[in-house]
């Protein structure tokens, strides 16, 4: 086909900046701030239900990246018109199908119903556990009428997206950086294997969106840099990350954002205390509503 490109592994499509400033939710009204943690806490969940289904890591982290691609720019979801606990449901449901480890929809939903219940840790504080299977439990009813919602919500992902759903991921191109930086056979090689990984991961719930915003040669680059800095790993003395086509400036900005994901985890976590995120649209309109009467004192 004339002017076809096929994806490629080591390249993604980058958001603009103006993509990354203007959002259809912040046009409906939605603060910068709650959008930040409502799309933090959904990158949370779909890792949490990837683990729950045993699904591969690139698989979830394609999940992620899609779920992230869906809220940006002006024509974007916007959290005033789609439940963000759907997207993120519709996200890994649709990246599992086109992998080898396909999901049928009633796994998916019955996950999405146990983690989104107070029986779960991850949304809920842990002095609110009820233990109970009931909680989470999907009747028939119930769980035709969110099978057919995860069908719509896929359907809107997929157009948002422009049928093109190809996510570039950085994991098998650090392993030939590290291959190719001599580490493998040496001392705590398999420490910096480990820990260049988990950077990456980490990296996924980055809330300047990284996977976005930087190739994924980029992103391995500084994910070894900060693992075997952590580590006390003695690399090339040269400016080896200028071989992977990646500058000091992007390298430094990369490693600072790595690094920072951990203390906004935490500052979140004391901002919303012992509410919950919003991740529905009426949530949102309550959540507004109570920021609302709190402003005119009410």
């Amino acid at each position: 086909m004339t002017g076809y490109s096929p994806p490629s592994n080591l390249s993604n499509p980058l958001a603009t900046i103006e993509q990354l400033s203007t959002s259809t939710s912040q046009l409906d009204g939605i603060p910068a701030d709650l959008e930040l943690s409502v799309r933090f806490v959904g990158a949370r969940l779909t890792q949490a239900a990837g683990i729950l289904l045993r699904l591969p890591q690139d698989t979830v982290a394609q999940a992620i990246v899609i779920f992230y691609r869906f809220w940006i720019g002006a024509g974007g979801g916007s959290l005033k018109d789609h439940d963000a606990k759907d997207v993120s449901a519709a996200a890994l449901y649709m990246m599992a199908k086109l992998s080898p480890y396909p999901q049928t929809p009633r796994n998916v939903l019955n996950v999405y119903s146990y983690l989104l219940s107070d029986s779960s840790n991850l949304l809920s504080p842990a002095d609110s556990k009820t233990r109970d299977p009931e909680a989470y439990y999907l009747s028939e009813g119930t769980y035709y009428s969110q099978r057919t919602q995860l069908f719509q919500t896929e359907r809107k992902l997929a157009f948002a997206m422009g049928l093109q759903t190809h996510v570039a991921l950085p994991y098998t191109i650090a392993i030939n950086y590290l291959q190719a930086l001599d580490t493998f056979g040496q001392p705590k090689s398999n420490a910096l294997a480990q820990r260049t990984f988990a950077h990456l991961n980490t990296a996924l719930l980055s809330p300047q969106m990284l996977y976005l915003t930087h190739q994924p040669p980029a992103l391995a680059t500084a994910a070894i840099y900060l693992a075997a800095r952590e580590l006390d790993i003695k690399l090339p003395d040269d400016n080896w990350w200028e071989a992977f086509d990646t500058d000091r400036e992007e390298l430094g900005f990369l490693v600072v954002g790595m690094r920072s994901v951990e203390g906004f985890a935490v500052s979140e976590k004391e901002k919303w205390g012992r509410r919950s995120v919003p991740l529905t649209v009426e949530a949102i309109d309550a959540e507004l509503e109570a920021r609302r009467m709190l402003e005119n004192g009410e």
